[in-house]
């Protein structure tokens, strides 16, 4: 019995996939479960058109993606805060404080998302640090994030 799986189903294939099992293990569990349903001509010509559409989905997502990256490539940003002797900050710089600076600078048509913005930790020192902006799954961009002292 030929079924087109739904979700992915361990020791068996992936979603969307044409698998062949016996009719029993088919009518019985698989398409009770919601998990497949069965491969007529009809579906499996939806099941090819699905997949064209999330592939060009996917291709307009990444060239976006490398639209904004190119807005963000040379980006730069100053922040000035109050340190201690040693040049730690008496707070930190966070993933939403640089988002928010780089919204609010202009020059982008887009709003960035604090998420997109990958800080293993706040800034908590002074000087000059590279920042990771994670637009994409294939993009990256690196922005410059230099912290002064505050006068």
């Amino acid at each position: 019995m030929k079924l087109i799986l739904k979700k992915a189903v361990e020791n068996l294939g992936d979603a969307g996939e044409v698998v062949n099992v016996k009719a029993g293990y088919g009518r019985n569990y698989l398409i009770p479960q919601g998990l497949a349903y069965i491969a007529s001509e009809a579906n499996i010509r939806r099941l090819e058109e699905e997949r064209k559409r999330a592939e060009e989905r996917a291709r307009r997502d990444y060239l976006e993606a490398r639209r904004r990256a190119a807005q963000l490539a040379n980006a730069a940003l100053t922040f000035h805060a109050r340190a201690g002797e040693d040049g730690k900050l008496f707070g930190s710089v966070t993933n939403a404080d640089i988002a928010d600076r780089l919204n609010q600078q202009g020059g982008l048509d887009f709003e960035l998302d604090k998420r997109a913005v990958v800080l293993a930790e706040p800034l908590k020192t002074l000087g000059d640090h590279e920042v990771s902006v994670h637009l994409h799954a294939e993009v990256d961009v690196e922005i410059r994030v230099a912290i002064e002292r505050e006068d």
